[in-house]
C-alpha cells in the first residue's frame, strides 16, 4: 500500500476536530503537520501530562504513540470500510522532559492487508529524542469494531 496522506485531502482541522471529547483532547494533543508519508502531533508537557515527580508521564507518551499510529492506519483504510485497532504498543523513554512541547512523528514500517506497523519518534524542542515507540494495528471490518 503506497502511503500518501495528502492524496485524500486530509486536513489538520478535520483531524483535530475528531479529538474533541477524547483522552487526546484532555492531555492537549493536537495534530500539527501532515505530509505524504507522515503525520505529526504535539502536546504541552504540563500538569496534564506529568507524572507525580514533574516529568513527562510515560503513559502520556504512550497515548501519543497510540493516537498517531491509530489515526495513520485509519486514514489508510477507512475509505475501504475497514478500521484499525491497536494490538501492540511499546515505548522506550530515553530522555525526560519537565516543560515545553513534545512533538511526535509517525511513519510506516509496514502497511499490509491485515496489519500495520508504525514507528513513532517523540522529540523535545531541541530535537532531542525523548521517546521512541512502535504501534501495531490490526486491520478489521468496520462492523467488527464495537
Amino acid at each position: 500500500m503506497m502511503i500518501n496522506f495528502l492524496k485524500n485531502g486530509v486536513s489538520l482541522r478535520a483531524l483535530n476536530q475528531q479529538l474533541s471529547n477524547t483522552l487526546d483532547a484532555r492531555i492537549g494533543l493536537q495534530f500539527v503537520s501532515v505530509g505524504t508519508n507522515f503525520l505529526q502531533a504535539a502536546m504541552q508537557v504540563d500538569q496534564r501530562t506529568h507524572q507525580p515527580y514533574g516529568l513527562l508521564h510515560g503513559g502520556a507518551s504512550a497515548v501519543m504513540i497510540e493516537s498517531l499510529g491509530s489515526v495513520a492506519s485509519y486514514l489508510l483504510v477507512a475509505a475501504s470500510g475497514l478500521r484499525a485497532v491497536g494490538i501492540e504498543i511499546n515505548a522506550n523513554h530515553v530522555r525526560g522532559m519537565t516543560t515545553g512541547t513534545v512533538t511526535g512523528t509517525v511513519k510506516a514500517l509496514h502497511t499490509g492487508r491485515t496489519t500495520h506497523v508504525w514507528d513513532v519518534r517523540l522529540h523535545n524542542p531541541a530535537q532531542q529524542l525523548v521517546c521512541v515507540g512502535r504501534l501495531t494495528t490490526a486491520i478489521v471490518p468496520a462492523a467488527a469494531v464495537g
